[in-house]
């Protein structure tokens, strides 16, 4: 991982309680003025960080695994979805598939995903910073907050922008 980003996400790891508190305080904006601010930072943001130099959502992260991913990470690979899902995926606490181990299986020594453009719906969507109601997800954005450098940087600037 290129230093710069292991220390964006080393200071997010030492600021989780203020992070959360800010993130009590945001939750009460108007939903349509939060996605906005989101929006517009995961843009900047997301055109400034290059994720095959980090790669941490694939090292230390998993994706929950629908059905509809199961069927179409099974055929890239030549596989029957049943042996997929014993080869590589386990339920979680919570009842959801999730790899059964991390690393992610897919991604390369030059962190390239193997099966891009096949990968998990949840691996499209990361760091979900540009979701409607992101009001509602401020838990999983603050857990992402410590492993991923865009939702650092969205976070940080949104505790500049509203006071």
């Amino acid at each position: 991982m290129k230093e710069q980003y292991r220390q964006m996400l080393d200071r997010a790891s030492s600021k989780t309680g203020e992070t959360s508190r800010f993130f009590k305080k945001i939750k009460k904006m108007n939903s349509a003025e939060l996605d906005r601010l989101f929006l517009e930072r995961h843009i900047r943001y997301s055109e400034e960080i290059d994720c095959l130099e980090c790669a941490n959502c694939c090292r230390g992260t998993g994706p929950l695994i629908r059905e509809r991913d199961i069927s179409r990470l099974s055929r890239s690979l030549s596989m029957k979805p049943r042996d997929f899902t014993a080869a590589y995926l386990q339920t979680d606490d919570e009842g959801d598939l999730i790899f059964r181990e991390l690393p992610c299986p897919f991604i390369a020594g030059n962190n390239f995903c193997i099966v891009y453009e096949d990968r998990p719906a949840a691996c499209r969507e990361y760091p979900h910073t540009d979701r409607q109601k992101i009001g509602k997800y401020l838990g999983p954005t603050l857990k992402n907050y410590s492993i991923c450098p865009i939702v650092y940087l969205v976070v940080e600037d949104l505790k500049k922008a509203i006071p």
